[in-house]
């Protein structure tokens, strides 16, 4: 299939659009618990099933997956939503929060668009289209060095594979704390792939790799010229074991750090068994 980028973006503007009115307007009626201390509601769901029916009715052709209620990925070209990512913080009328929509090609995302409502941010970008915050250009920040860098650590691991997640996060935060400028947790993988991609932080670490979380974030990052990496330094991709954005004179400091805290972890450069 060739993609025409531009008439697809802006319908994924369009979509994420009307998302966040509904993220603004519906008012969280039912808690559902879907695992460990993960949760989904009312919100989600409406989120999820407005953007589903939309996008396979105005894109024939192209597939369609949501974190909420799953659909295909195995096809050549689809779409992938995380309706709230940061579900918890918004729950808790935590500001830090937002809808999450890419398009996936060959296993590349090659458009994201991330909508911040509570932030007042919108974030959009396709392949060598570049990347935008609210219609004006982004780029990731010039910090070269850990003492001068924000980066924020992705949230703490839920489910049987918490323990060791949550042990090496532990390990690299006490080992950034003594380096970096400043640590922070926002708990949303679209927050810490925008403020990458704009410059607002400096670096981001997540270990683990749900494309729903990611795929947006990825592409804005990338396109805008952040370096987004595996644990290795190698590019990300869906296979990836953690999912790494940093500012381009930043990437040999924060792989000097993984090296040193992910080892012997599944985390660690080398291991590919799958990501929690």
């Amino acid at each position: 299939m060739s993609l025409d980028l531009p008439p697809l973006l802006d319908l994924a503007r369009s979509v994420t659009g009307r998302a966040e009115q509904q993220l603004r307007d519906l008012t969280v009626g039912q808690i559902t618990a879907k695992g460990d201390r993960d949760m989904v509601t009312n919100v989600d769901l409406a989120i999820e099933r407005q953007a589903r029916e939309t996008l396979l009715h105005q894109a024939p052709g192209i597939g369609f997956f949501g974190e909420e209620e799953g659909g295909s990925t195995d096809i050549e070209t689809y779409w992938i939503i995380d309706p709230v990512d940061g579900t918890a913080n918004f729950i808790r009328s935590l500001p830090l929060c937002g809808i999450s929509l890419a398009l996936v090609h060959q296993g590349v995302p090659v458009l994201g668009v991330i909508h911040l409502p509570f932030l007042n941010r919108r974030y959009w970008a396709a392949t060598k289209l570049g990347a935008f915050r609210d219609g004006h250009p982004i780029h990731p920040s010039a910090a070269k060095t850990l003492p001068e860098a924000m980066i924020a650590i992705g949230d703490y691991g839920t489910g049987p594979d918490a323990p060791e997640r949550n042990r090496v996060s532990l390990t690299i935060q006490a080992h950034l704390a003594e380096q970096a400028q400043r640590v922070r947790m926002f708990g949303s993988a679209a927050v810490d792939l925008a403020l990458v991609a704009d410059g607002t932080i400096d670096a981001c670490i997540t270990l683990g790799n749900h494309d729903w979380d990611m795929a947006a974030g990825v592409a804005i990052a990338r396109e805008a010229g952040a370096v987004v990496m595996d644990t290795d330094g190698s590019p990300h991709t869906p296979a990836a074991i953690t999912t790494i954005a940093t500012a381009p004179a930043l990437r040999d400091a924060v792989l000097d750090i993984l090296r040193t805290t992910t080892a012997g972890s599944r985390y660690a450069a080398g291991d590919r068994s799958p990501a929690c």
